[in-house]
């Protein structure tokens, strides 16, 4: 039984196209495009004369059978018209169809146009949420931010240039002001990453008509800091809380993180206290 390769391919520099997933290509049986027009450009520039076939969102749930049997004889590799297969495009469903009929699928790491953007951001990288192109309409698209609007999380979304104007508006209408970044054209010439406010962004591209596909990182809510209590709420707090048999060092850390005092000073208090 054949593996499934799912092959990352350039986002815009051809530079960015690795070793092994040219090689992978040139050995598989077939190869799975999104687009075999744009696809066959860059077979013919690394002269990868693989056999290519369709797979496509109108053409995807025809294709599966077709291409798992190809598997039966061989390696396949699928590719997207840009960027990681399987990451918001019909890629998901061959990949889950391969490993339900009990063949191998195997990565090929390369370029990911949502994580590039996200990684020069300037935003927290540490915990993000990647959702995908924004709906159309407003009105959904509203709802669906109304969704993760109190998230810590950075939201990360894809967005059509004809659209960006009206999807800053709704997040600024939605979300309030957040930190954002606005990337184009990531890896080409032209490549582009605005960092600032929701309205400035909005203002920045309203002057300048938007191009290339974007992708969008905002900010998630920001985490409040407790309202710092009083002497007297302190008091009792600790006056009214059992602690029989407890530690001192671990209830003056437990009132600290839900007062706003330091815990050493709740730990002073506790002891004038007992």
């Amino acid at each position: 039984m054949g593996i499934l390769y799912l092959v990352a391919t350039p986002i815009g520099n051809l530079e960015d196209f690795s070793p092994r997933a040219i090689r992978v290509l040139r050995e598989a049986r077939l190869i799975a495009a999104e687009d075999t027009r744009q696809s066959q450009k860059l077979l013919n520039y690394f002269e990868i004369h693989t056999p290519l076939t369709s797979y496509f969102e109108h053409n995807k749930f025809s294709k599966i059978e077709t291409i798992l049997a190809a598997l039966q004889e061989g390696d396949v590799a699928l590719v997207s018209d840009a960027g990681t297969p399987a990451i918001n495009d019909p890629g998901y469903e061959l990949a889950c169809a391969a490993i339900a009929a009990g063949h191998t699928v195997s990565p090929i790491p390369g370029p990911s146009a949502p994580i590039a953007a996200l990684s020069v951001s300037g935003l927290p990288t540490d915990a993000f949420l990647y959702l995908g192109y924004l709906p159309r309409k407003s009105a959904e698209r509203k709802n669906a931010l109304r969704q993760v609007e109190n998230l810590p999380y950075t939201l990360v979304f894809l967005e059509t240039p004809h659209r960006l104007l009206d999807a800053l508006r709704d997040l600024r209408e939605t979300l309030g002001e957040r930190p954002l970044a606005a990337a184009r054209e990531i890896t080409k010439i032209h490549e582009e990453i605005v960092r600032g406010e929701t309205s400035e962004l909005l203002a920045h591209f309203s002057a300048t008509a938007p191009r290339g596909e974007f992708v969008l990182i905002v900010g998630g809510k920001p985490i409040s800091a407790p309202t710092r209590w009083s002497d007297a709420q302190v008091r009792e707090f600790l006056q009214a809380t059992p602690n029989i048999g407890r530690k001192a060092r671990e209830l003056s850390a437990e009132v600290a993180e839900i007062s706003g005092w330091n815990k050493r000073d709740i730990y002073a208090l506790l002891n004038e206290i007992r």
